[in-house]
Order: structure tokens, then C-alpha cells, then sequence
């Protein structure tokens, strides 16, 4: 259980207090209310320029990292379709020094053409990296526009194309910044070896004179139901081929999402869990399987993937996988096997409790979904979970037109 105290600022800055007096240690994180779902279709990748615009300095303050790192504290940022979240710990002692840092480039971060060409070649850079110069790393850029049509969950947070970063525009740029990161946005969680009251008066001093900033609602285009198999092959050069089914699920609040990420833990969870038993172990067709949910605020995505084992034909590959999922529709887990996934589940949350930097960031993703609360409650909803909701998550999913399959194959070299 993590208690937690919650007070909003006149301009409706949200904040929460978590006291936790086993650390010498603070974490301050902001989040805001802005991910890649949010931009522009032709203007993507621009909450993740914005992850690296934002350690840029503001007005007041040029180099951000050098008074935290003064006082002891660190600090480090991420961006989701969802979300962006920045936080920093510093010793509780200089609390004060994070307020500073967090409010002054909320109100009057730094707009230059230099930081914005630094920051903008830095994110070109980490495209080329990550995306399009490491093996299987466009996998997403692939596999994202395969199983969403309408729904922006079809870009991935880097961006759609390099293209769209190149072509950022300040005026652009200020636009996006004004549109989402302001208080009436944003929520404030300070953990660790604080008070209620102090952070109220660290709170209202530097965060409450920022003006509150214009309401945005979110229309998000809804994705349709998928009624037809999608399939991608591409040849690329890596060392083995890969697998990649993902099968559109519910939303991160509906009732039946706990039940479809136990049912992949049940698949791929440990040495002895299905796939890797099966798939790995006895039948040798894959080198490595894993199985999961991508865990976003819109309706999302079930996942299975894989390394396939050398000399293994991919479509008998790729039939071994459904035949392991078809057994889901089929027959009942077994008691033993579902509560062995939920002791594994709740020893991974229990053990999260134990950092105030995971504390602070699930406390604030719980109050972006709608109540802080929602983190003490987690382990409940997964210990809830039955075998007849496994089965009928995975009759209503695990349907061949639900489907966008991507196999990803190593290029044929010829032998000189």
C-alpha cells in the first residue's frame, strides 16, 4: 500500500505527496499529459524532440543539468504514446533546488534556433541509431502502421519519418509547447523524505504563479475493429529471422486487461512457461519467445515475438505459435500455472514499492488514468483474475482477422 496525500494549485496543477522516510533521498517528477498520440500526423516525433528540448535550459536557467548535479541530484526523461515523464532525485535536504529547476522550464523554457538545431540533430541522430541503423530496430515503424489504419498509436514515438524532425519549425515547436505543457496538463508527485506541508509550500511558491494555459480536450480518431488478416515480409540484414503477431486488445482500463497480461505472462513468463517450453525447449524452432502486452491508454496491442531457430522454415515457425495460442481458446490454465503467474506479478509490483522513483511514477501514471489509487489496487485486479477469463480474452483476441503478422527475414548472402 503507498499512502499518499493530493492537493491541486489554483492553476489546476494536480500534486501528490508520498512520504517515505526509509530514504535520505526526494524524487520530484512531472508528468505531462502529451505522447506521440497527440501530434499531428505530418508533424510527428515531436513529444520526444520535446523529451530533449526540455533538458535544452530554459530562460532563467541556460544548463539544466549543472545546478542538479551541484546539489547531489540526477535526473532523466521518457516518452511514451501516451505520456512524458521527466523526474529527478536529489538529497531531500535540496528539495528546493528541483522545485526551481521543474518550474522554471514549465514557465519560460528556452526558445532558441540553437538549442532547437542541437536537439533536433541529436533526435535525427538516435533515429539513425536506434531505428534504421540497428538490426530489428525499424520493427515498429513496420509493425505499427501494419495493425493501426486511423488511430495515431500508428507512428511510433520517434517519429513517423526522419523527415518530420528535419522539417521543425519554431514557430511549430511553440505551438506544441504552449498547447501541452502547462500546469492545467500536468501532474506534480514529490516522494521520499518530504512533508505534506513542506511541499505545499515548495509547490505554491514556485509552480502556483505559472498561468494555468488553455484546456485541450483529446479527440483521437477510433481505431476500427480489424476484420481481416494483415501480413508484411521484409528482408533486412540481421543475423536471424523474427516473428512479430499482434493481436488489437482492450483499452488500459477495461475491465479485461489485467486478465490478457496475465494470459501473456502465462505464455512466456520463465523458463517453464509455455512458449519457451515448448517453442524453445522441446520443439527447438526458436532461439528466444516472448509474449506481452504494450500496456497503452487506447485500445492496444497483444504481442507475440520471436528469434527463429537457424534452418527452421518460418511459416512452420509462425503456424507453431498459433497452434500454442489456439490451445488457450480450447482448454482451462491450470490453477497451479495461473497462480504461480500471479505470484510472479505480485512480487514484481511489491518489489517496485521499494524505489521512490518507481513509487513517483506510478502514482502519477495512476492519477493521469484517472485516480492515484489505481497503483494499490493492481495487485487485487491481477489475484482476481480466473481461468475462464483467460479463455474468453483469448476467444474474443486470438482470431486470425484480428491479426497483423510481420516476418521479419535475414538476407540470403551468397557464398563467395
Amino acid at each position: 500500500m503507498i499512502k499518499y496525500d493530493k492537493f491541486v494549485l489554483k492553476n489546476n496543477l494536480k500534486v501528490i505527496v508520498h512520504n517515505d522516510e526509509s530514504t535520505p533521498m526526494v524524487c520530484v517528477n512531472v508528468l505531462y499529459d502529451v505522447g506521440a498520440r497527440d501530434e499531428d500526423e505530418n508533424k510527428t516525433g515531436f513529444a520526444h524532440l520535446f523529451e530533449h528540448l526540455m533538458f535544452g535550459g530554459s530562460i532563467n536557467i541556460p544548463n539544466y543539468d549543472e545546478p542538479l548535479q551541484m546539489v547531489g541530484g540526477e535526473n532523466n526523461a521518457f516518452t511514451t504514446n501516451d505520456l512524458t515523464n521527466y523526474y529527478c532525485t536529489v538529497p531531500a535536504k535540496n528539495i528546493e533546488t528541483a522545485f526551481w529547476l521543474e518550474s522554471d522550464r514549465m514557465l519560460s523554457l528556452g526558445f532558441s534556433e540553437k538549442s532547437l538545431e542541437v536537439q533536433r540533430n541529436v533526435v535525427i541522430e538516435e533515429f539513425k541509431q536506434r531505428y534504421l541503423n540497428q538490426p530489428y530496430g525499424d520493427v515498429w515503424l513496420l509493425l505499427r502502421p501494419l495493425a493501426y489504419n486511423v488511430h495515431p498509436y500508428k507512428w511510433n514515438t520517434i517519429g513517423k519519418e526522419i523527415k518530420h524532425i528535419e522539417e521543425a519549425v519554431m514557430d511549430d515547436v511553440k505551438a506544441f509547447f504552449k498547447k501541452h505543457y502547462q500546469p492545467a496538463h500536468a501532474i506534480l508527485v514529490v516522494a521520499g523524505k518530504v512533508k505534506l506541508e513542506e511541499v505545499k509550500a515548495l509547490a505554491e511558491k514556485w509552480f502556483e504563479p505559472i498561468p494555468e494555459g488553455q484546456a485541450y480536450h483529446r479527440q483521437l480518431p477510433v481505431e476500427p475493429p480489424q476484420t481481416e488478416a494483415r501480413f508484411l515480409s521484409v528482408e533486412r540484414d540481421v543475423p536471424v529471422n523474427a516473428i512479430y503477431k499482434a493481436y488489437h486488445m482492450c483499452a488500459r482500463l477495461d475491465a479485461e486487461y489485467h486478465t490478457v497480461d496475465l494470459m501473456s505472462d502465462v505464455l512466456s513468463r520463465g523458463n517453464s512457461s509455455r512458449l519457451n517450453k515448448v517453442l524453445v525447449k522441446e520443439r527447438k524452432l526458436f532461439n528466444e519467445i516472448s509474449a506481452y502486452v504494450m500496456g497503452e491508454f487506447d485500445r492496444g496491442l497483444f504481442v507475440v515475438s520471436g528469434k527463429v531457430a537457424d534452418g527452421v522454415d518460418v511459416q512452420l515457425a509462425d503456424n507453431a505459435i498459433v497452434h500454442e495460442l489456439e490451445k488457450l481458446k480450447t482448454h482451462l490454465v491450470e490453477e497451479h500455472e495461473l497462480q504461480k503467474c500471479k505470484n510472479k506479478m505480485e512480487s514484481s509490483l511489491l518489489f517496485s514499492e521499494a524505489d521512490v522513483l518507481t513509487k513517483a511514477t506510478n502514482l502519477a501514471i495512476s492519477e493521469l488514468l484517472g485516480d492515484a489509487n489505481l497503483v494499490n489496487t493492481e495487485i487485487d485486479k491481477y489475484q482476481a483474475v480466473t481461468a475462464q477469463g483467460i479463455q474468453a480474452c483469448a476467444n474474443n483476441i486470438i482470431q486470425t482477422n484480428n491479426c497483423s503478422t510481420l516476418h521479419y527475414l535475414a538476407k540470403k548472402h551468397d557464398n563467395i
